[in-house]
């Protein structure tokens, strides 16, 4: 037991942060019997302590119950909590979003390290518990996986430790505290410390125990941490497994180890007598098996205690990964090939369970990642739960390693760099904290052949703190490299990292530096920022990859949206964001940018990041396919090359068969694919298949694609003749045919009747429209102000001029609208209806100098809600745009207004489909209408909301009831952009010049 009395004192200290808390060690498993290491993970020597505790709350330290852990203190009047769990989801304290602000901003005028007095919550904890038998009479510990930000710990009455770091584990010997029976384990957790100025990461702000908690006994004699280190040879054939180790307890043993490929064979083996408390086993390994993320092979590497007589006293297992990375001419290198990453950044959450999730949680994300062609995670913005690397070991996924570590308020105020203040910088009190984090990192991760790179932390400058962090990596770890971004502000610290690692740089940033005689490989730690309707020009950066050695890839930012669930009054989940739980200061719906939704359902983005992420690119032709097998060590006759060859939904032929394309190697293949050229136009789509089911996806799952399209010709109706009949009025034009009737205005300019068979299609005359519903991205860069004139000219155009023409078998309307710029614009509108009841539309914008970029020109048509399912032909499935459209396949969909609704957090433009041959609008009865291209392809949407509707939400619950199907037929609209959502624009090639004439048309049909 130790005498030190626990002070509130510490708190408040960057030099305490850790008291009486051990050493961080390998996370391994260990067992008292070969039996028992089938069970893996659950360690008869581990017994789990989460589950309900009793809880109570205070707002501040001075209103805690100071003596809550005393062993004659009447809890019954404490509440119950789940651990692990955030205290924030459990009906305490508040939610708070916040991204680069501190979140005290406002209310505590505060600089580092002080915390406030008045708010700081506290949590206290209590948990009874007897030790099971297992774990009797042994040496025995307390891990504590995760908690936020510090707590003290208590156990029967007695002060055990502090700690901080919320996310590597804190562990705490207690054998001494420990009694029979019931024991009393108590824990004080404060959601602000000193470590909250170092914790500044861009998430919800929560506190309490997330992670889980349990005790743990160890052996008489007990390997404490393992360092596997694996030295290939030259060729990659052989390897020299050497294995440091540590060891707790008596000495007077022997040591065996010995190595385990996955058909249980030994293929390699070693003994050595135990003299001291540490040692090195050493391996050789013939005909290795290299680990990478395409081919994930792992061994078993098992270490033995025994007696001298044999008895075994325990059993200790490592999976092992033998691979190299390094660097090598300025490139990095898995392997000796060079590596690209096509990553995430992924924060550990759920919408319902915030950061402490769950196993299930993340088996869902790595299959999502790999089914994707994801091969790379950065760990944004710390250290995750020790499952997590075990399975990207398993399943095949390079990470980023990163350190929790994150002073962003410090250095960067409303978006400016100013460092005055900055922490940790190169301040003394604050060097030893974040060497210890970055320990205890390094100390539990190392053996994991998945991370590939250890990172100094996020977001924090610069300065000789985190320079000597970057050499701690190095030193204690020679087998890895270094990332830092941070150093791009203060270039005085460059050998902080071994690479060029920046956010959110745009693809001729990269180009540029990447011409110039660049010092270091190339990564964006953080691009496309993904928020909302986004990730548009992803294109642009993957186009990088062939064209620099240097370029190394990049990080989407990020993974998944951060929303929690809420309940509104009526009963009715749905995802809220920052300010919604009246937290304040917020930063709103900011942290709304991931691929998927927070519900973990995929957003229509995933779609253009799987294909640009193909690690094969498949380019089909009439006769076959060039195959381009990007995969360094993966041949692609491990797949099926699946052809389909279509007219529309019709299918024409179909096959498959394997074919062989070595890592690296491009070959073309011929297909037997037949002459269709007397078809207008033939798609031909060529696939790989898995031939198997694997851990992360069945057979069948495509892996990559590749589409192309052949003698596309316009299409042509033909036109049979019928009567037609002209009904002329003061104020409106009707035209009468077999089983149609339009009836056209003079003064609201356009159609405001359009029935077939009697059944009545429009419920307001269609409107041309100019304006979209703002984007993330397009409020980022203040979209909104600048071209506010086509948001008028959507509300307040007028019809300025109408004139017709009657023909023997047609009537041709023309409308002329002047729109509200300045300077003024003209559209023209022109139809044309023919006998057989078809509308022929053409839209002209005319090009005026001096006003800013159009977002869109289409035309609205808002039909009963009874038209509620539709159908195209065109690019899909997922919603795409120009910017956005490389993964998106020609072919015939369907869908509802309500569906095609995609769910971002704050609704805005969405639901768009590029390269439209025909769409069709359909009630129930199968009755609708149908609107084809004429000369050029169309975009369009359907949507239970208009633009304005849209515009005017900030939730999607906030979205009226719905009363009708709005049908948006687009002759152009603007891409989304995505190099980031704070002012960087749409890509000039996908924006829509205004100086220049636009025109487009369409036919309107009866179906």
């Amino acid at each position: 037991m130790n005498n030190i009395k626990p002070s509130l004192d510490w708190l408040e200290n960057p030099e305490v942060f850790r008291v009486n808390r051990i050493d961080a060690h390998s996370d391994h498993y260990f067992y008292e019997s070969m039996e028992e290491t089938k069970l893996e993970d659950n360690m008869p020597l581990k017994q789990s302590l989460n589950g309900k505790w009793r809880f109570s709350y205070s707002e501040n330290p001075s209103l805690r119950i100071k003596n809550f852990y005393e062993n004659d203190f009447d809890i019954s009047g404490f509440g119950y909590i789940e651990v692990p769990g955030h205290i924030q989801l459990q009906g305490y304290d508040k939610r708070q979003y916040i991204n680069t602000m501190y979140p005290w901003e406002g209310h505590d005028e505060l600089r580092p390290p002080h915390i406030s007095k008045t708010y700081n919550p506290v949590g206290s904890y209590v948990k009874y518990f007897e030790v099971k038998e297992e774990l009797k009479n042994k040496k025995t510990f307390i891990s504590f996986q995760g908690v936020e930000t510090a707590f003290y710990v208590w156990v029967n009455g007695e002060f055990v430790g502090y700690s901080e770091d919320t996310f590597t584990p804190s562990e705490f010997d207690i054998t001494d505290y420990l009694k029979d029976g019931q024991n009393k384990l108590a824990v004080e957790v404060y959601k602000r410390s000193s470590a909250s100025w170092i914790e500044d990461q861009d998430f919800w702000r929560f506190s309490g125990i997330f992670r889980e908690v349990y005790l743990y006994a160890i052996p008489e004699t007990h390997i404490n941490d393992i360092f596997v280190k694996t030295d290939l040879s030259e060729d990659y054939r052989s390897a020299k497994l050497n294995a440091e180790i540590k060891i707790l307890g008596g000495n007077e043993n022997v040591i065996e180890a010995y190595l385990e490929d996955k058909k249980g064979n030994k293929i390699a083996t070693t003994k050595k007598e135990l003299s001291s408390n540490e040692l090195t086993l050493t391996l050789d390994v013939q005909n290795v098996k290299l680990w990478s993320a395409e081919v994930p092979n792992l061994y078993d590497f098992y270490i033995l205690v025994k007696k001298k007589d044999g008895t075994l006293v325990e059993v200790t297992t490592q999976k092992i990964g033998f691979r190299h990375f390094e660097m090598k001419d300025k490139v990095m290198l898995i392997n000796g090939k060079r590596i690209v990453f096509r990553g995430v950044n992924r924060h550990e959450f759920n919408c319902r369970r915030g950061r402490s999730i769950t196993k299930a949680d993340m088996l869902f994300d790595i299959k999502f990642l790999k089914q994707n062609n994801i091969n790379a995670v950065r760990t944004s913005h710390y250290p995750n739960q020790s499952l997590w690397y075990k399975l990207c070991d398993e399943y095949g996924i390079y990470l980023i390693d990163e350190t929790n570590l994150e002073s962003h308020g410090s250095w960067q105020k409303m978006g400016k760099c100013e460092p005055s203040w900055n922490i940790p910088g190169s301040l003394k009190q604050w060097q030893e904290v974040i060497l210890d984090r970055a320990s205890s990192m390094l100390e539990r991760d190392k053996n994991h052949p998945s991370i590939l790179i250890w990172s100094c932390g996020n977001e924090s400058y610069a300065g000789e703190d985190i320079y000597n962090m970057s050499e701690y990596f190095r030193k204690r770890d020679s087998s890895r490299l270094v990332h830092y971004e941070g150093v791009f502000w203060n270039r005085e610290y460059e050998a902080t990292s071994d690479m060029e690692s920046r956010m959110y740089a745009k693809a001729k940033e990269i180009e540029e530096y990447l011409d110039n005689d660049p010092k270091k490989p190339y990564i964006s730690c953080e691009y496309m920022h993904s928020m909302g309707n986004s990730t548009g020009g992803m294109m642009k950066y993957t186009e990088l990859e062939d064209k620099y050695l240097m370029y190394q890839g990049g990080f989407i930012w990020d993974y998944s949206d951060q929303a929690l669930v809420r309940t509104l009054p009526n009963g009715e989940e749905v995802l809220a964001y920052g300010g919604d739980f009246t937290d304040r200061p917020t930063d709103y719906n900011f942290s709304g940018n991931g691929i998927l939704y927070a519900d973990r359902t995929k957003s229509p983005k995933v779609q253009e990041v799987k294909y640009l992420y193909q690690n094969v690119k498949l380019i089909p032709d009439a006769n076959g396919v060039t195959i381009k097998n990007k995969n360094l060590f993966v041949n692609i006759n491990k797949y099926d090359l699946y052809y389909v060859v279509k007219n529309e939904d019709k299918l024409l032929q179909e096959g498959s068969l394997k074919v062989s394309v070595e890592p690296e190697e491009e070959k073309y293949i011929k297909l037997p694919i037949e002459d269709f050229k007397d078809l207008s136009e033939v798609i031909i789509t060529v696939s790989l298949l898995l031939s198997e089911d694997t851990p992360w996806a069945n057979k069948g799952h495509e892996v990559a694609f590749g589409q192309t399209v052949l003698n596309n010709e316009n299409g042509t109706l033909k036109n049979n003749k019928r009567n037609i009949k002209v009904v002329h009025g003061d104020v409106n034009i009707g035209v009468h045919g077999e089983d149609f009737k339009v009836i056209f205005s003079k003064q609201e300019g356009g159609i405001v009747s359009l029935r077939y068979s009697n059944k009545e299609f429009i419920t307001r005359t269609p409107k041309t429209f100019y304006w979209r519903a703002t984007t993330d991205n397009d409020r980022g860069n203040k979209h909104e102000f600048r071209c506010s004139q086509w948001f008028a000219a959507t509300m307040g155009q007028k019809c300025a001029d109408f004139s017709m023409e009657e023909c023997e078998n047609k009537i041709s309307l023309h409308y002329v609208y002047e729109l509200p710029t300045v300077p003024m614009t003209k559209v023209n509108v022109n139809y044309e209806v023919l006998e057989d009841g078809i509308i022929n539309v053409n839209v002209k914008y005319n090009g005026v100098k001096g006003l800013p970029e159009l977002p869109v020109l289409g035309m609205n048509f808002r039909l009963l809600y009874e038209f509620n399912h539709f159908s195209w032909y065109g690019m899909g499935p997922e919603e795409n745009y120009i910017d956005r459209c490389e993964g998106a396949k020609l072919g015939v969909y369907e869908s509802t207004p309500m569906d095609n609704l995609s769910r971002y957090l704050v609704p805005q433009e969405c639901g768009n489909r590029t390269g439209t041959r025909w769409i069709a609008i359909k009630n129930e009865k199968g009755e609708g209408l149908k609107f084809v291209y004429d000369k050029k392809l169309f975009e369009f949407s359907v949507l239970p909301y208009n633009n304005m509707e849209l515009e005017n939400a900030l939730h999607r619950e906030d979205l009226p009831k719905v009363n009708f199907t709005n049908v948006n037929i687009i002759g152009k609209q603007m891409g989304v952009g995505g190099d980031d959502s704070w002012g960087a624009p749409v890509l000039e090639e996908f924006l829509i010049d205004s100086e220049k004439d636009l025109e487009y048309s369409f036919k309107i049909m009866n179906i």
